[in-house]
């Protein structure tokens, strides 16, 4: 049994913090809002005050949050204040495993400063969604030192179906933030297509057939082209507001490479339309009604 802290609550941290649980860890579990980590106090998870609180003698700490601002401030401390988690005591040897989708700068100055606290650092962004997160079946986006992923194995096993190693620190990240890019493009492709079929008088139903059943079919389009066809978005299994800051993410690290991106930026264009139309927090898919309004 290791002694884990689980930095955030949310939909995606809620299955895997299950998962952890269910394998026989002790996890202490630290959430800006303590009323959402409640439904995991249940569930035999220990709710913490501070994430330096969560993080004192841990074997491991997960941080699995929305964005750069609240990775760092789980890490280094709330608002400037002395509790992040990189303050704790951990054990000889412990794992940071940042499982967010940040950005790729900020993935390295965090393993940075967490190597020089003595812990072995983990860059494990991850794919799936919620319900894949609860079954364990999520797959595991993976940047660090060779050695220390395989001492890891063991403790992220009850999380994964399948590790992808990238490469150093950051490497995981990149192609995180690269596929999420290209996720927002195709998200953004569908709506303006089936706009256009709309618009040329052609049933949504059947287009979303033809759409699944086609050349262009990816699992994406299939999902999204479903959901946008029947005009049904939730439950909100992925916000516009998150897909907007991935791919802002992504396009800031292609245009540091020095890569043109024009389709990422339109991707980005359409998704800012989404959160400035008020629909930031609902179902990515709802980018489709942002784009229709004049």
């Amino acid at each position: 049994m290791a002694s884990i802290a689980f930095l955030g609550a949310g939909n995606m941290a809620q299955g895997m913090i299950r998962r952890l649980l269910g394998a026989g860890n002790e996890v202490r579990v630290y959430n800006r809002t303590p009323a959402k980590a409640k439904p995991l106090a249940e569930a035999g998870a220990r709710i913490a005050a501070s994430p330096r609180a969560a993080a004192e003698g841990a074997d491991a700490i997960f941080s699995m949050v929305a964005d750069d601002p609240a990775s760092r401030a789980v890490w280094f401390g709330p608002k400037g204040t002395p509790d992040g988690a990189l303050a704790a005591t951990h054990a000889p040897g412990a794992f940071a495993v940042e499982c967010s989708t940040l950005s790729r700068d900020w993935m390295i100055e965090l393993a940075g400063a967490a190597k020089a606290r003595g812990l072995r650092f983990i860059d494990s962004p991850v794919t799936g969604l919620p319900d894949v997160a609860a079954s364990g079946k999520l797959v595991l986006l993976v940047g660090a030192d060779k050695t220390d992923l395989d001492a890891a194995r063991k403790l992220l096993a009850p999380l994964f179906a399948e590790i992808i190693h990238f490469g150093p620190v950051g490497a995981g990240t990149a192609y995180k933030l690269i596929v999420n890019t290209m996720g927002a493009v195709q998200i953004a492709a569908v709506a303006e297509a089936l706009l256009t079929a709309e618009a040329a008088g052609l049933d949504l139903k059947t287009v979303d057939h033809a759409l699944a059943t086609g050349a262009g079919a990816s699992r994406q389009v299939i999902r999204v082209s479903g959901l946008m066809s029947r005009g049904v978005h939730e439950p909100a299994t992925f916000s516009g507001a998150l897909r907007l800051k991935d791919a802002s993410y992504g396009v800031a690290m292609a245009q540091k490479l020095g890569v043109d991106v024009a389709l990422g930026a339109a991707a980005t264009a359409a998704f800012t339309r989404q959160v400035e139309a008020g629909l930031g927090d609902r179902n990515e898919s709802r980018v489709i009604d942002a784009l229709r309004r004049k």
